[in-house]
């Protein structure tokens, strides 16, 4: 049995040893490490899947971590799950206990360094296969609409923004005045639905993206688990890490994926994005929307 018992600790051993580890093994641990809920419901066999080895190699993995077992490895995890805080306050109790024993440069660089490795995660095959079936169904769509609430909102706001600059048809369902899901009235088969959704999930952008689907829209789903309830009625998805020692979840691998869509879709879209980005650029230039050259600060004594 191992004597690690709560989260923090397993993940202190994991990196502790990361860089020793055999390129399989240390596939499964960055998978472990990057997908918490999924290793406290998925089976063994399915992590081993998604997680790009054979299921051997996850039992491997457990057992070099001092477990009997991925079974426990596993309670491990969804012990963690059931005990887990639901609000923000509950995760600031651990946020606070944290920066309290590391200091301020403590807390700064396990959070910077998390997100390093979350976003250099992304870039793993299977990630990227996602990302390019995702520009693929985005080229190939009559009109976008974009939706995220709450702290999702910014990252719907950011895809969309790229994409009407590069003369995409793209929507976003920004809720002001209640009227955000009005722009689903004329909806046809052949558009296609982006809605962002992280733990804790907001009910109305599920809710939404049920409407759309039965409406005959694909859903394009940004979220944080192969299990999250977006990901079921998806036609694709991306799968974002949002773990942090902070009491807020992180949102930028979810703000770098609406980056990279907007960019592989530019790319789709070749001289007729490039043609769109100039009408901007002469647009933004007409309405001087951009400082052309740096204010001179005013001396003092310097008349009007």
């Amino acid at each position: 049995m191992s004597g690690l018992v709560d989260l923090d600790g397993l993940a202190s051993e994991i990196v502790k040893g990361f860089d020793a580890m055999p390129a399989q093994i240390k596939a499964a641990a960055r998978y472990v490490l990057e997908n918490p809920r999924d290793v406290a419901l998925l089976s063994m066999r399915e992590q081993a899947r998604r997680a790009g080895v054979q299921p051997a190699t996850m039992m491997r993995l457990a057992r070099q971590l001092g477990f009997d077992g991925y079974e426990a490895l596993r309670e491990l995890h969804a012990d963690t799950l059931r005990e887990a805080p639901t609000g923000f306050a509950g995760k600031a109790g651990d946020h606070l206990i944290r920066q309290g024993r590391v200091g301020d440069e403590g807390l700064a660089a396990a959070m910077l360094g998390m997100l390093g490795t979350q976003l250099d995660g992304l870039s793993a095959a299977r990630p990227l296969a996602a990302f390019a079936a995702a520009a693929q169904m985005l080229a190939s769509a009559r009109r976008i609409h974009c939706l995220g609430l709450r702290a999702s909102h910014p990252v719907a706001w950011h895809l969309h923004y790229g994409l009407t600059l590069i003369g995409r048809p793209s929507i976003l369902l920004d809720g002001i005045a209640a009227i955000g899901a009005d722009a689903l009235i004329d909806v046809v088969p052949g558009e296609v639905m982006v809605a962002v959704s992280l733990q804790p999930y907001t009910r109305l952008t599920l809710e939404l993206a049920e409407h759309a689907a039965s409406r005959g829209l694909s859903i394009l789903a940004i979220t944080d688990s192969e299990v999250a309830p977006l990901a079921r009625i998806s036609r694709h998805h991306l799968v974002v890490p949002t773990a942090s020692p902070s009491f807020l979840h992180a949102v930028t691998p979810a703000f770098a994926a609406a980056e990279v869509l907007a960019a592989l879709v530019a790319g789709h879209d070749g001289e007729a994005a490039l043609a769109a980005l100039r009408r901007t650029d002469a647009h933004l230039a007409a309405l001087g929307t951009h400082l052309t050259r740096r204010p001179q600060p005013k001396l003092p004594g310097t008349p009007p």
